[in-house]
This record gives C-alpha cells, structure tokens and sequence, in this order.
C-alpha cells in the first residue's frame, strides 16, 4: 500500500468494490480508464469485497483478469451467488456451488474468504424463523458437510435472533467464519461480543454495510437539492459514533491473533473510500 497504515499485519481494510466512477477525482485520477482502476486501487489496499458475484457468477476470463492486475500478497473476498443462497437457499445447488468455486479458484493465493449472505426473515413473513432461524439451521446443518474444505467460507446472517450458539457451534466444526456486520437490524459488535464469542476460526469478516433504502433516498434528496452532483463521492453521515464502538471490539478481536477482514461500502455513510480513512484516524485515536 503507499500510504502508512494503522493497523496491525493480520487486519486487512478495503471496499466492497473497486468500480464506482464516482471516484474519479476524489481517489481515481481523472485521467485513468475503467480497465486499469483495480491495478490503481491494489496500490493502495490489499482487499477488497467482491459484491458483484452476488448478482451474477463470474466467467473464468474475468477471474483471470483480477489475478493478473493485482500484486503478490492481494485477497479477493467474493459473495457467493444469490442463486445458492437466496433462490434455492442451500438445497440442490451442488452444480451452481462447484461451478462457482471452480471459477474462483483461479485467483490462485489471491483467493480470501466466501461469503455466504443469507436473507433477513421479517417477523410479518415468519414469526418462528424471524427468532429462531430453525429452518435456516437445518438447511446449513446439511449443506455445510458438503463443501471442499480447501477453501475459506464466511456466513452472513441478519437476524440478531439466528446468532445462537448452535449456530456458532456448527460453524466452529467446519472452521467457518462468522460475517460481522454494521447493519440496522444487528446489534453492534461491542454488544454482540459482551453476549457471545464471536470468533468461530482463524479468520472473521466484517462488512460496514449501512441502510440501503435510507442512504439512497439520503443521496437522491441531496442531488435534487442541487447539494451533490454526483452519488458516491463524499461522506454525507458522519459514522464516528459508531466507529468509536467497533474499532475497539475489532481490536480486541486482532489482539486474539486472527486475521481479520474489513469491507466498506458506499451505502455506509456515502463515500467507501472516506469510510476507510474515517476507520484509520479512529483506529489511531483508539488504539
């Protein structure tokens, strides 16, 4: 990276994605195209989330092309596919699940962690699965066994009610990461810890996700105001409060000696990138 960092070899800090245009001007260079933005961005960060293998699966040459634009030492986190985990939620998706771990694989060492983002259950839909998560549990419990054990998984949940330590049980035995996330519906990481042990393997991932419906009308309202030009380029929350309550809990996990991943995204407070330098200066305030 070229600019010094705060914190620790084990913690590793990007975004959520590498592509915004929006960034022209405020971290990429007015001049720079499209195809040479993440070789730019591994300059300066050694992670980053890939969001967009959520919506679609990525083809081999893509795969290809992260690996031949990133340094020695760069990891890739990816979402696992909607497919797998929202559409066909864990059942008869082995042919979906092998394609898509074949695909990855081709980043070779620059392969981090899976991500498994499952659905939030609203109380009006299902009340008992709101609180329980039984059916998701049941499904996980039989899906779990039948992944490849060479490569690094996360599970994301969104109801606080799932965290249970059935839940953090069965991903200790398949040596599973619990997806920490800054999200409207989960408690924040200092309470959550004070309850549970939130560390399931030698790695955690935390995403600072934001309110999505929010932030849009938030962005949308400024621009019609003629108060933003553009969507993502600048902070429009001011996020310190809460910082101030994760930096520590992360600290505390880091001093564990677990390598730890940390995603941004535009939806947090408005700006990824601003996000990541908001996170560094209360690192170095708190730590």
């Amino acid at each position: 990276m070229t600019r010094a960092s705060p914190f620790p070899p084990t913690v590793h800090v990007g975004t959520s994605s590498w592509s915004s245009p929006d960034w022209y001007g405020v971290f990429y260079p007015p001049e720079l195209k499209p195809a040479d933005f993440l070789s730019y961005y591994a300059r300066h960060f050694d992670t980053v989330e890939i969001d967009a293998t959520w919506h679609h699966p990525p083809s081999p040459a893509l795969v290809d092309g992260w690996r031949q634009r990133t340094p020695e030492g760069f990891r890739f986190a990816a979402k696992v596919p909607q497919t797998i985990t929202h559409k066909k939620y864990l059942l008869d998706c082995d042919r979906e699940m092998t394609q898509f771990l074949r695909t990855m694989e081709r980043l070779g060492d620059r392969l981090g962690p899976l991500v498994f983002q499952f659905p939030y259950v609203a109380k009006g839909k299902d009340e008992h699965e709101y609180r329980t998560g039984e059916d998701f549990l049941r499904r996980l419990r039989t899906f779990l066994p039948t992944l490849p054990r060479e490569f690094r998984y996360a599970v994301e949940v969104r109801n606080p009610g799932w965290v249970t330590e059935d839940l953090l049980s069965l991903l200790r035995t398949y040596d599973i990461a619990l997806t920490l996330i800054s999200y409207y519906t989960m408690p924040p990481l200092d309470e959550l810890m004070q309850k549970k042990d939130v560390v399931t393997t030698d790695f955690t991932l935390i995403r600072f996700l934001g309110h999505h419906k929010q932030m849009d009308a938030l962005v949308a309202r400024l621009i019609k105001e003629g108060r933003k030009e553009k969507e993502w380029d600048e902070l429009v929350l001011d996020r310190t409060p809460d910082m101030q309550r994760w930096v520590p809990a992360i600290n505390r996990l880091a001093a564990r000696g677990i390598e730890i991943y940390v995603y941004f995204n535009n939806h947090y407070a408005g700006f990824a990138i601003g996000s990541i330098r908001l996170f560094e200066e209360v690192w170095r305030k708190s730590c």
